[in-house]
């Protein structure tokens, strides 16, 4: 008996090509110029990085472009109902179960626990909360409400992931300025935790799929801002991090190949 993805082929999109290209030059450009904009803004990087809305303002020039399209990719072509809210919970644990595989294993590597307290960054740890979560649902409307959606009508559930992933990564583009090694660990981090998400969220309805995927991203996110210093530019936090993605990615990619009708 096939699995849930056989049951559901995908069904080609209309100007497939046209709408990716659109698509990640929008985001990339966008995200550049909010990059470059931010340094006359007084808000702090650690709180909200205005990158992040690059993928937002590429899916409003979708919608404007193409608005009925947009409109059913990020509603979703089955209900949340047909895939059960569970996963979803299942994927916020996912991501204090990562940094909980990373945070030990670099401590005990380096002998320094790292912890940087919630008022350590000089400002409320409730706004910092607030501000990720934003600015994660700002590059989860893109990645993987519209993009991972749009691949979706032309390829299965984790070459749609895996193609997302290193295209989120990509984007990403001052992680290349690091050594290789670091833009290598980064790239595995990104397809990893595209197909933790995509395996999350696959026949999820439009509304939960945001708030589970932006949740999941600002959890990250946050672990990362308490626990790690990846950002350093040294390559064993980044590489830590990164088989700790990879081991959930592998767990969630097994978990949804599994037959979910009864054994016949």
């Amino acid at each position: 008996m096939g699995n849930a993805y056989e049951q559901a082929p995908a069904i080609p999109e209309p100007g497939f090509g046209a709408k990716i290209a659109v698509f990640l030059v929008v985001a990339f450009v966008a995200a550049g110029a909010l990059g470059a904009a931010q340094a006359g803004t007084p808000i702090p990087a650690e709180v909200l990085q205005l990158t992040q809305f690059g993928p937002a303002l590429a899916v409003a020039v979708l919608a404007l472009l193409w608005p009925r399209a947009t409109r059913e990719l990020l509603a979703g072509t089955l209900s949340a109902s047909e895939r059960p809210r569970h996963r979803g919970v299942l994927l916020l644990v996912t991501a204090p179960l990562i940094i909980a595989l990373c945070v030990p294993a670099y401590a005990v590597l380096t002998g320094d626990v790292r912890f940087t307290g919630p008022g350590s960054p000089g400002r409320p740890f409730a706004v910092i909360v607030v501000a990720q979560f934003v600015g994660a649902c700002g590059e989860e409307i893109g990645w993987r409400c519209l993009l991972r959606p749009l691949l979706r009508t032309r390829c299965g559930p984790l070459a749609s992931s895996f193609a997302v992933g290193l295209l989120w990564g990509a984007w990403h583009v001052p992680v290349f300025a690091q050594v290789p090694a670091y833009a290598a660990a980064f790239l595995l981090v990104t397809v990893s935790l595209s197909v933790v998400l995509g395996s999350a969220l696959e026949r999820m309805g439009g509304g939960s799929r945001l708030l589970f995927a932006g949740g999941f991203h600002m959890l990250i996110n946050l672990g990362l801002l308490l626990f790690m210093d990846e950002e350093s530019g040294a390559v064993l936090p980044m590489a830590l991090f990164a088989l700790a993605c990879l081991a959930a990615a592998a767990t969630w990619a097994l978990g949804a190949e599994r037959p979910t009708g009864p054994a016949r």
